[in-house]
């Protein structure tokens, strides 16, 4: 695909609508964009028409005059979008839709916690809260356009949704994706206990500059390098249509031998990375001009210390990363297919994945290929990209079977016997 900013505004609203609508974040009649041209000109989604079925032509053109341009009028709520254009000169791209975590926040009162994964944080920090008003009133666009005023980006809109905003629109969708996220987290983790949030200083620990390695020139690229790439590339928009990762986070990285292994960058959309993003380290050097995850030295230590590991991935799907923000136990003796692909998981307090490699490095393997960092994310190993794949997919499964069981009264597992037949039948050490 072209780079996202080269498309014309009308596609790149078409891009984001279809993803809003195609992960069940808003409904055909419900939600709305629109992108601020630096000729003032307003591009906006249209009133009444088919949210997951929008063509080019569809796409209204407010110019600056107040002209309409297009087959369609603009949406209903197009006041309140120039309201924050005119309070807020250095946003250019606003969402607006009614995710269903968000909508349970809007109403009850309150703001989804932000600052349960640090990653969040970093994209949701400023966020508030606006007092109802008719849907597409002018009363509604001055409460917006008055807590956007207060520094916020996103605004949670009492008995709505959400609007987010951004300097372009890929950073307004990141915002509203990862606030929903932030939603659905909270929630889950609420029927588990509660949530646990980090402290400010916490928070700052991911600033690390670790994986700003010495650069170094490549050479030739070759067939079973390009191979990689494009595997790579498949399964992290697969974890994204999959919604095990988000546009903002999730990391895959795959060996190539002893000394060499690829690693997703950082700060690229990951339904748009394509396998000329990905980067290749080489003796603790990375391919010049390209910047790799920020967790580039823990993969660079787990594959230095297990040999057979050909694959490493780590992801936040809404369900297995609830148990990351709570102290009950990620069962996993539930069912067989859960056991045979992750084993006992165990978990590692927030930290370890940015100051204590080895302890990551030690912890994982063989007898237990996946792990649960706190207030971070899900890590599983794998021989091949697949298997590291599978194994977030499983977990995610699990644990959206035993978020579910809370509310049956509770799980049974398994018990010794059926564990000790499973493993000897399959071969488990």
């Amino acid at each position: 695909m072209k780079k996202f900013e080269y498309l014309h505004p009308r596609e790149q609203i078409l891009n984001i609508m279809d993803r809003i609508y195609s992960r069940g974040m808003t409904t055909t009649s419900g939600g709305n964009i629109s992108i601020l041209d630096d000729d003032g000109t307003i591009w906006i989604t249209p009133a009444g028409v088919d949210k997951g079925s929008l063509t080019w032509e569809d796409i209204a053109r407010v110019h600056p005059d107040g002209k309409i341009e297009g087959r369609n009028k603009p949406s209903s709520e197009f006041p309140f979008h120039q309201a924050i254009y005119e309070a807020r000169p250095d946003l250019k791209a606003i969402v607006h839709a009614h995710p269903n975590a968000l909508v349970s926040f809007s109403i009850v009162r309150q703001v989804p916690p932000v600052r349960a994964i640090p990653q969040a944080y970093d994209v949701c920090r400023n966020v508030g809260f606006a007092p109802y008003a008719l849907p597409g009133s002018e009363q509604l666009g001055r409460n917006i356009a008055d807590s956007y005023r207060e520094g916020n980006d996103s605004v949670i809109l009492e008995n709505h949704g959400v609007v987010c905003g951004g300097g372009d629109l890929l950073e307004a969708f990141s915002r509203f994706e990862t606030l929903e996220f932030c939603g659905q987290l909270a929630i889950n983790a609420q029927r588990l206990g509660g949530i646990r949030e980090l402290t400010p200083a916490q928070v700052e620990l991911r600033k690390q500059d670790k994986h700003l390695l010495p650069e170094f020139d490549r050479g030739p690229i070759s067939s079973s390098e390009k191979a990689r790439r494009r595997h790579m590339s498949d399964i992290i928009k697969r974890a994204y249509h999959h919604q095990l990762v988000s546009s903002a986070e999730g990391v895959v990285s795959t060996r190539l031998d002893d000394q060499q292994f690829l690693i997703s960058p950082t700060g690229v959309d990951r339904n748009l990375m394509e396998p000329e993003d990905m980067v290749l380290i080489a003796n603790g050097q990375r391919e010049r001009g390209k910047l790799p995850s920020r967790s580039v030295k823990m993969h660079e230590t787990i594959y230095r210390d297990h040999p057979w590991v050909g694959a490493i991935m780590t992801a936040q799907p809404v369900c297995s990363t609830a148990f990351c923000l709570v102290d009950k136990p990620f069962a996993t003796r539930t069912i067989p297919e859960s056991y045979l692909l992750l084993r006992d998981v165990p978990r590692l307090p927030f930290g370890s994945q940015y100051t204590d490699e080895d302890r990551v490095s030690q912890t994982i393997g063989r007898a237990s290929p996946v792990l649960m960092i706190e207030n971070e994310a899900v890590l599983s190993l794998g021989s091949g990209l697949l298997e590291a794949y599978d194994r977030i997919e499983v977990a995610e499964f699990t644990a959206s079977s035993l978020i579910d069981a809370e509310s049956l009264g509770g799980l049974v597992e398994m018990g010794d016997d059926a564990i000790d037949e499973l493993s000897k039948a399959f071969g488990l050490s």
